[in-house]
């Protein structure tokens, strides 16, 4: 299992589906492990009630189905999906407006979504996505790159601690990948990803 993730850690993001599935044959006793820690490419589906495009991963999944934190529907249809409480409905509606103006203001364009889902310990747990193609064919406004992706995953958890604290733990994922091929900046081809986890306790407010 350490070899593997390993190897996990330096395959390209663009590769690293078809190494996953590949790992999965050889180790299935290890799955569930490798499903959990192995961060893939973001990919992307489009909300038919509103017609919006929201962002797919293992946090608004349940089997087949993926919730939009748009309209908060299970695609295809799932009737008894999980959802967020009344109260974080409404935080996560907020958070989904509000991101969804950063990401075009800071990306210059792209794909945001936020999903969130309360905690067994009566706390609560958020992940905010980002899914920028800066492809010429893709979400990019400049279009120097014949192909460009970066995929950011934000997971943040809220604990309840003693009297008036709360935990809290941030793990950040972010995978790029960036080819050129043209006469001012040559060809070049580089991807990679890097995650990094932060845990502290401080005031609850």
């Amino acid at each position: 299992m350490e070899a593997a993730m390993g190897l996990m850690r330096r395959m390209p993001p663009k590769h690293a589906e078809t190494a996953l599935s590949a790992l999965l044959s050889v180790l299935p006793e290890h799955s569930s492990d490798l499903l959990s820690q192995v961060d893939q490419p973001l990919q992307v589906l489009c909300d038919v009630n509103c017609g919006k495009e929201f962002i797919l991963c293992e946090y608004n999944r349940d089997a087949d189905s993926y919730r939009s934190p748009w309209s908060n529907k299970y695609h295809p249809t799932l009737e008894d999906g999980p959802h967020p409480s009344q109260e974080l409905r409404k935080l996560e509606i907020e958070a989904n407006d509000v991101f969804a103006i950063y990401c075009d203001q800071y990306y210059e364009g792209g794909i945001s979504s936020v999903y969130m889902w309360d905690d067994e310990n009566e706390g609560f747990a958020a992940c905010f996505l980002i899914k920028k193609d800066g492809s010429k064919s893709g979400h990019g406004r400049r279009g120097h790159l014949q192909e460009g992706a970066w995929d950011a995953i934000h997971v943040i958890e809220v604990g309840p601690e003693e009297e008036g604290t709360a935990h809290y733990c941030l793990t950040s994922t972010v995978m790029l990948s960036l080819t050129t091929n043209n006469e001012s900046s040559g060809t070049f081809n580089l991807s990679g990803s890097i995650r990094r986890q932060l845990s502290f306790t401080g005031e609850n407010s």
